[in-house]
């Protein structure tokens, strides 16, 4: 991230910020916390931090960590000033409090500990400070990507499907979903990506009709279907990519369903402009499936990528978020048939003035 990315980011949080009478943003989800200052320190679970930052309307923005993470910190937040707590982060933002005369102190209450929060909220009455718990204050600026964000979001999607290509084509009966699952994401960190921006989905056969199915030592035997979902993180941005084809030929049934879940996706991705709801594309992808007489998915048709691989905005039934010009979403239908198995394709798309872009190039599987 750049300094004028992020000073734009900090002034526009402020700007929220005064709107709604709140002294200071203390800031703990990790991605967030990248968006805002360019620290990439990861959590190690939600009990134990890298770090908070903590941002007032006013004056310089602090990064608070411990020594584990100082020089990490002042390399890559070059804006913010970095606090080492020594006695722990609640006693280090007693001192900041008053040093900067807070009266208001929002959190982000989706990431926050309960029993964070009771300490937070003694340290709250002793000081006489308002606590505010927010949800989504940074998360709504992240929905919309900048034009250097839409750049590293096309990159990392090229290189998830180079990545794919490199492996697709090593793919032969005998090989595990796990073996070909660590082969991707070997592959990936070979090429240059910070690793997988989930842990990568390979499912053979009936194993297919799980949506989030986890590798196993399950062989690949001619004639199998193969569903592989899979992304990675590249200079800091996911991308999220589903394929599914056949080792082998494919008979008449897998083409007919596999046609299906693609006139799906191409009706949601046709479906996508500003103004339209996350309901309405959802809505018209799925309408394809009931039409044909197969059973609907049960997941959401996409998600927001960005940062994180799963963020807003929400195509879904329960997707009332009218679409922006710089929402990138994925769109990913599928069909899944216990008996049999299951279908899933997945693109990833830029919202525009005029419509969409389709990110991925990549058609494999997608020309029966």
């Amino acid at each position: 991230m750049d300094g004028d990315a992020g000073r734009d980011r900090l002034s526009r949080l402020r700007h929220t910020l005064r709107r709604r009478g709140i002294d200071a943003l203390l800031v703990s989800q990790p991605d967030n916390r990248r968006y805002l200052s360019g620290y990439t320190a990861p959590d190690h679970g939600i009990q134990e931090s890298a770090g908070f930052l903590l941002i007032p309307v006013a004056g310089s923005p602090l990064l608070l960590t411990d020594s584990r993470f100082t020089l990490q910190a002042e390399a890559e937040a070059p804006l913010f000033k970095v606090e080492m707590y020594r006695k722990g982060m609640l006693t280090l933002l007693e001192q900041l409090a008053r040093k900067l005369d807070l009266r208001t102190l929002a959190f982000e209450s989706d990431y926050f500990l309960h029993s964070v929060f009771l300490r937070l909220s003694a340290l709250a009455k002793k000081r006489g400070l308002t606590l505010r718990p927010e949800r989504g204050l940074v998360e709504q600026m992240r929905m919309i990507k900048d034009e250097h964000e839409l750049d590293v979001l096309r990159q990392s999607t090229r290189l998830n499907e180079t990545v794919f290509q490199s492996v697709y084509h090593t793919i032969e009966p005998g090989m595990t979903e796990r073996e070909i699952a660590l082969a991707l994401e070997l592959t990936m960190r070979e090429m240059g990506a910070e690793g997988p921006s989930f842990d990568t989905i390979v499912a053979f056969g009936t194993n297919a009709a799980r949506p989030h199915a986890v590798p196993t030592d399950r062989e690949l035997r001619a004639g199998d279907l193969v569903l592989i979902d899979m992304g990675l993180v590249y200079r800091g941005y996911c991308s999220d990519m589903t394929r599914t084809f056949v080792a082998g030929k494919p008979d008449q049934t897998f083409i007919d369903r596999h046609r299906a879940v693609r006139q799906a996706m191409l009706a949601g991705i046709a479906a996508i402009r500003p103004g339209v709801t996350g309901a309405a594309v959802d809505r018209a992808a799925r309408q394809v499936l009931i039409d044909a007489g197969y059973p609907v998915f049960g997941h959401g048709l996409g998600h927001g990528v960005g940062i994180a691989v799963h963020e807003e905005p929400r195509l879904s039934p329960r997707g009332t978020k009218q679409l922006r010009a710089g929402m990138v979403v994925t769109v990913e239908p599928g069909l899944y048939l216990a008996d049999w198995g299951g279908i899933r394709l997945e693109n990833m798309v830029i919202v525009t003035d005029q419509g969409c872009e389709v990110l991925n190039r990549d058609t494999t599987s997608l020309d029966l």
